[in-house]
């Protein structure tokens, strides 16, 4: 039985500040950091073998950060998708301090298009707030010049399943970090939720979702 974790970054600074920020590489803000402080007792008895995350600072320093918070090794991280980082970032002798820690772009945010860098609150005041949460939280509809979440569980699932749940099948403990919607694809898949029921999906900043799995199914636990 190998277990998988799920985790949200930590509040970043455009989180705070209410604005759009998908694929914009904003760090952890000030609010983030003080909150990922009671992470650690969330992980007592799970020790992981690998991560998976994306290149996107916020969730670069949350691994970061959980790691120095529990105890554990530093992160290593490897690149998956192609380039210099990968070619020339490649290494053959791991340390006992480094744990493995795989980035791709497929874990990334939806892309919000047009929305990036604005503030939500505005822009319901200028479409309504249900157009606003359809942009969000629905499955097949995208905003503009944007990703809807059916695109981002094109690009996150298959990447999940060639590498993630290889792994998990292989008996490894993984622990994902990523944002809230590529998170909300695995969710989906994970737990076969509906291309209707998946609008009601929310995971809090610093949210951690565990499941066991064994092979063939997963069993959510707390």
């Amino acid at each position: 039985m190998s277990k998988i974790y799920l985790l949200r970054h930590f509040k970043s600074q455009w989180n705070l500040d209410d604005r759009f920020a998908g694929w914009v590489d904003n760090p952890l803000s000030e609010e983030g950091i003080k909150e990922s402080e009671n992470i650690a007792q969330q992980f007592v008895g799970f020790d992981m073998d690998v991560i998976y995350t994306s290149p996107l600072s916020r969730n670069h320093q949350t691994v970061c950060r959980t790691l120095r918070l529990i105890g554990k090794k530093y992160p290593l991280f490897i690149h998956l998708d192609g380039g210099k980082m990968q070619k020339w970032g490649n290494f053959t002798d791991i340390s006992e301090n480094d744990l493995t820690t795989y980035v791709s772009e497929k874990l990334n945010e939806r892309y919000y298009g047009k929305l990036q860098g604005l503030n939500k609150q505005d822009t319901i005041k200028k479409y309504g707030e249900a157009q606003v949460h359809l942009w969000r939280r629905s499955y097949n509809i995208a905003p503009p010049g944007g990703e809807s979440e059916k695109d981002v569980y094109k690009r996150t699932v298959p990447f999940y399943k060639k590498y993630i749940e290889k792994d998990l099948k292989a008996g490894k403990n993984v622990l994902v970090v990523a944002s809230h919607n590529s998170l909300r694809a695995i969710v989906k898949y994970v737990e076969n939720i509906s291309d209707e029921k998946i609008i009601d999906l929310e995971l809090p900043f610093g949210a951690l979702t565990k499941y066991d799995f064994d092979g063939k199914a997963y069993k959510k636990f707390a």
